[in-house]
């Protein structure tokens, strides 16, 4: 199995020496499904998207909070190799908050009311496309397109974290965050990574159905699958935001 872009999953997600002291493993009267993984990402979705809504128009000083509190609920699963529901709806949650006022925050920066719906059907196009890609055997998950996917996302991470650490030190990463022939291109390019990502998503969740991984595993991969889908949401709305100035 080649190792997913997404932290959320990694190579030892499905292995069951990661969980010898859990004895839901061994209970063989419920297996992980692909309905089930889909199942559960609605309910994150459902959580995410009412949250959000409901920021957006009551309470949107509240995405401080959820983009902190997504961050640390996001960091304890991936570390702790949690797959409670409660933690992740939790994760759904935060986000919510998180999507929220960052969504309200983009539209009065680009002047443009409603950005925010057009870059939820836009993801969920994405989804939905790259979903039917992969069922179609278009694009297969190999070691040559994993590669190139991490060499990116691995660029893609260091330039986010130098313009991170340029808002303290006075300076900025040209071009990228404007609304150029540059800037436009390289969130194009972050939105293909991302839509990738989805890719390796899907083969990761498959690769854990065929190998018989127990039904609790349904909610990490669920949980991995909302933060590429709240990733590529973020870059989507930010690249109408350029367009919109444009």
């Amino acid at each position: 199995m080649y190792r997913s872009g997404n932290p959320a999953l990694s190579d030892s997600t499905f292995e069951k020496s990661n969980y010898e002291d859990s004895s839901w493993w061994d209970d063989n009267s419920s297996r992980m499904s692909m309905e089930g993984t889909a199942e559960k990402t609605g309910i994150l979705l459902i959580i995410t998207t009412t949250l959000a809504i409901a920021t957006y128009l009551f309470m949107p000083a509240l995405m401080i909070i959820g983009f902190i509190g997504g961050f640390v609920t996001a960091m304890i699963v991936i570390f702790s190799g949690s797959n409670s529901p409660v933690l992740i709806c939790t994760y759904a949650a935060f986000e919510g908050l998180a999507l929220g006022g960052f969504t309200l925050f983009i539209e009065a920066y680009a002047g443009y009311p409603g950005m925010g719906i057009l870059a939820a059907a836009l993801t969920f196009l994405i989804l939905a496309a790259m979903l039917t890609i992969y069922r179609a055997n278009l694009i297969q998950w190999d070691r040559n397109l994993a590669i190139a996917v991490h060499s990116s996302l691995l660029a893609i991470v260091l330039i986010y974290l130098i313009s991170f650490i340029g808002i303290f030190l006075g300076f900025d990463v040209p071009y990228i965050h404007g609304s150029g022939p540059i800037g436009i291109a390289f969130s194009l390019f972050v939105i293909g990574i991302g839509a990738l990502c989805l890719v390796a998503d899907f083969d990761f969740i498959e690769k854990g159905v065929e190998r018989g991984a127990p039904k609790q595993l349904e909610w990490r991969a669920a949980f991995g699958l909302m933060v590429t889908l709240v990733w590529l949401y973020i870059e989507i709305l930010k690249l109408l935001a350029k367009l919109s100035r444009r």
